[in-house]
């Protein structure tokens, strides 16, 4: 044998040794059973989507999957936050709120446990959404911070939620100093948390407030908060006027003035990317309808959420039920009569789920975030499971499945 040729043969057989070692090693990067921000993937600059459970308290019994299999953050929803800022334990004198029994019921523990030997992120949800609540709240911002960190603080290290995420949802337009005020409460809580070594902060944003003066300017948040969540659904909700796509995808300047895509188009301008997490919901609406033409007006008091467990029932029983896909939206809908009216559901199936995904991945933001636990059904997650074994090295670099 030739000295050329030799080495022709060690090279080559070095290249495909290298070649297939590194596929192991991407193989067994992208299959490592370990939580998004586990040390491993930072020491090695491996950036891997989050994906946000939402688990709502009313839902536990219904929320039977090995979600392990799904997502990589499980996020409890919620306490409720007061208007001085702490956590409200009790909404009468004998009476305790909802949110807070729940969380310290057994059933609610055996879950958390699961999470925790899952490898699973644990989040700590509080929630607020009425303006006048929130307009208090937003009188002394710094102190009523102060407030919820101190309250917040040894829940969240008793039950090893090492998350923080502020829901505060208002939906008037807002002041220049009212949004100075919350942006003043969200840095002083991000303070608080980086202090006690808390962990990280999320923070949820209504997609109307990237468009129009709202509470939250999102630029000025998205300086402070780890993570911002864009609650991208609910276009449609159970009480418009008529009925369609609760999140849909495309549509916009066309047949509607906002859509998901546009939702994140609009982000983009103002959030970084590794800070973006797209809301997702996995839940429709079913409303009554004058007609039985696609997106028809809607009848008063007609309206309920309608959950993939309950469209599967319904497809599965229902002989007069008429299904189509709606192509701008990218989401399905299901039109049948019942009496005098018409019944229209607008909902999320493996497909649509899919395409959101694809949105997710082609703008390499930081992840997904599923509205909620308990709604899906059976089959509407198993896109994720692709999706959760996404990674990639850099946000200028290509995505590796």
């Amino acid at each position: 044998m030739s000295k050329n040729l030799f080495l022709i043969i060690k090279t080559f057989t070095a290249l495909f040794i290298g070649t297939v070692f590194g596929f192991l090693i991407l193989f067994f990067i992208a299959n490592l059973s370990l939580n998004f921000d586990h040390q491993l993937y930072k020491t090695l600059g491996i950036k891997k989507p989050q994906i946000i459970g939402f688990q709502p308290f009313w839902l536990l019994q219904k929320a039977d999957k090995p979600y392990e299999k799904y997502i990589n953050t499980f996020t409890y929803f919620s306490l409720t936050l007061d208007t001085d800022g702490t956590i409200v334990k009790l909404v009468n004198p004998q009476e305790e709120e909802p949110g807070w029994t729940t969380l310290k019921n057994d059933s609610f523990q055996e879950k958390l446990q699961q999470a925790k030997n899952n490898n699973l992120k644990l989040s700590l949800l509080i929630h607020n959404s009425n303006e006048a609540s929130i307009s208090a709240l937003l009188k002394e911002p710094e102190k009523h911070a102060q407030n919820l960190v101190n309250d917040a603080m040894p829940i969240m290290q008793k039950y090893a939620f090492t998350d923080l995420n502020l829901d505060i949802e208002s939906f008037e337009v807002a002041s220049e100093s009212s949004q100075q005020q919350y942006t003043a409460f969200i840095k002083e809580v991000k303070s608080g948390i980086d202090k006690n070594n808390l962990g990280t902060l999320t923070v949820e944003v209504p997609p109307i407030s990237l468009v129009q003066p709202r509470l939250i300017n999102v630029e000025e948040i998205a300086k402070i908060a780890d993570r911002i969540v864009l609650m991208a659904y609910d276009f449609h909700y159970i009480y418009s006027y008529i009925a369609g796509p609760v999140a849909p995808i495309g549509g916009a300047d066309a047949v509607r003035e906002f859509d998901v895509a546009t939702v994140l188009k609009e982000a983009l301008n103002v959030i970084p990317r590794e800070k973006i997490i797209l809301g997702i919901p996995l839940y429709g609406y079913e409303w009554e309808t004058i007609s039985n033409k696609p997106g028809a007006p809607t009848i008063p008091s007609g309206s309920a959420t309608a959950s993939n467990r309950r469209i599967a029932e319904l497809l599965a029983s229902c002989n007069n039920c008429t299904k189509a896909y709606d192509e701008q939206a990218k989401q399905p809908y299901i039109i049948f009569q019942d009496g005098d009216y018409f019944h229209q559901i607008y909902y999320e199936d493996e497909q649509s789920l899919g395409e959101k995904l694809k949105l997710a991945k082609e703008h390499k933001i930081a992840g997904v975030a599923l509205w909620a636990l308990g709604y899906e059904g059976e089959n509407l997650l198993e896109p994720l499971k692709t999706y959760k074994k996404l990674f990639y090295f850099d946000p200028s670099l290509p995505i590796i499945n």
